[in-house]
C-alpha cells in the first residue's frame, strides 16, 4: 500500500493555505545554468532560496572532492553535468520541491540536496522538473541521471533502479505549541485523544491498526476526517481535535507557516511511514547498473561528515528525518507492502 502515488496524496493533503499561493510556472521543465540552480562555479550553494518563508536561506560552501569525482561513470564525469530529476509538476509539494516566490526557481529540500551533491562531485546541476510519471520515464530513457524527489526505497523498485538513501520516510504528529502531549512511539499514548487523518492514506491505515489494538485493550481514541487540509488546520487551531497525523514534511512546512501566528503548532513526534517493523527511507534514484548510486551515496556521506547535510535539513525544518549515513540499496519496503 505504501507507494508513491499514495505518498504524494499524503503530501498534497498535508499542504496548507500558503501552499495554494505557490504555483508552478506552466512551462517549467529545467533550470539548466549554474545561476538558476543556485550553484556557482566556486561550489557555493544557496539552499532555501525563494522559499516563501518555508526555509531559512543559507549559503553553503561545497568544494569539489576529486576522489569522489573520480568514482563517477566516465560519461557523466566528462559531460560535467548532473541531470537531477524532480517530479513536482503540476503543483509542487513544499517543503520538498516547488517553484519559489520568483515564479521560476525550483526550490525545496530535494533539489537543494541534488545541488549539494553535484557540487561535491564537481558537476553542474541541471534540475529538470516533470510530473511524477514522467520522472521515471526520464530515468529509464537516460535523460535524467538521478532523481531527488521523495522516492521511497522498495524491493519492487530495486528491480529497475539503484538507490542512495538520504532521509527517513516519516509520518508525524502535529499539536498546538502549548500542548503538553508527545508521541513516545507507543500507540497507547493516543488513548483519549481526537486525531485527524487523511482518508485513504498510509497514515490512516497505521492509525486504524493502532485503534484496533487499543480497543482490544479496552481503550480508544476518536478519528476525525476533514474535506481538506485547511479544515484540518482550523479544527486544530480551534481545539476541535488534539492531533493531526500526516506526513512529516508537510507538518514541518505547516509549523513554519504558523510560527508567527496566533495559534502556532509543533511536531510532537514521528513514526516510520513503513510501519513499526522497518524504517522507511527516501533515496536518490538512478537507473539500475548506472554506476551512480555509489558515488552519490559517497557524496551524501561527505556532506554528512562535513556538516552541510545537517545545515540543509535544519534550513528546511526537516532535521528529524536525518540519516546517520547514506546507504546504497538499503532494505526497502517488502514486495507485499510496496
Amino acid at each position: 500500500m505504501h507507494h508513491e502515488p499514495t505518498l504524494r496524496v499524503r503530501l498534497l493533503r498535508g499542504l496548507g493555505a500558503a501552499t495554494a499561493a505557490v504555483t508552478l510556472a506552466g512551462g517549467l521543465t529545467a533550470c539548466g545554468d549554474a545561476e538558476a540552480t543556485g550553484t556557482t562555479a566556486s561550489g557555493e550553494v544557496t539552499v532555501g532560496a525563494e522559499s516563501n518563508g518555508a526555509a531559512r536561506q543559507t549559503e553553503l560552501s561545497v568544494p569539489v572532492v576529486e576522489s569522489l569525482r573520480a568514482r563517477l561513470p566516465e560519461a557523466v564525469r566528462e559531460r560535467g553535468e548532473l541531470v537531477v530529476g524532480v517530479g513536482a509538476l503540476p503543483a509542487g509539494f513544499p517543503p520538498l520541491a516547488y517553484v519559489g516566490t520568483d515564479q521560476k526557481t525550483l526550490t525545496g529540500a530535494e533539489p537543494d540536496l541534488g545541488r549539494l551533491v553535484a557540487a561535491a562531485l564537481g558537476l553542474k546541476p541541471v534540475v529538470k522538473n516533470s510530473t511524477w510519471e514522467n520522472l521515471f520515464v526520464g530515468i529509464d530513457s537516460g535523460k535524467v541521471d538521478v532523481a531527488f524527489t521523495n522516492v521511497t526505497v522498495t524491493e519492487e523498485r530495486k528491480k529497475k533502479y539503484e538507490f542512495a538513501s538520504y532521509r527517513q520516510d516519516n509520518l508525524a504528529f502535529e499539536v498546538l505549541k502549548d500542548s503538553p502531549w508527545n508521541f513516545d512511539g507507543d500507540y497507547r499514548s493516543l488513548a483519549g485523544r481526537t486525531i485527524a487523518v487523511g482518508s485513504g492514506t498510509n497514515q490512516e491505515k497505521i492509525l486504524l491498526e493502532w485503534q484496533k489494538k487499543l480497543q482490544a485493550e479496552g481503550k480508544d481514541f476518536t478519528v476525525k476526517y476533514f474535506p481538506d487540509t485547511n479544515s484540518t488546520f482550523l479544527a486544530l487551531s480551534g481545539k476541535k481535535i488534539d492531533v493531526n497525523f500526516a506526513p512529516n514534511p508537510s507538518i514541518a512546512y505547516h509549523v513554519t507557516q504558523t510560527a508567527n501566528g496566533s495559534t502556532p503548532t509543533r511536531n510532537a513526534g514521528a513514526f516510520s511511514g513503513a510501519g513499526e517493523s522497518l524504517q522507511g527511507l527516501i533515496a536518490a534514484t538512478a537507473k539500475k547498473d548506472s554506476g551512480l548510486a555509489e558515488p552519490v551515496a559517497a557524496a551524501i556521506n561527505h556532506l554528512i561528515e562535513n556538516g552541510q547535510y545537517e545545515k540543509l535539513l535544519a534550513a528546511w525544518n526537516l532535521s528529524n528525518e536525518a540519516v546517520k549515513t547514506s546507504a546504497v540499496n538499503p532494505p526497502g519496503l517488502p514486495l507485499s507492502n510496496s
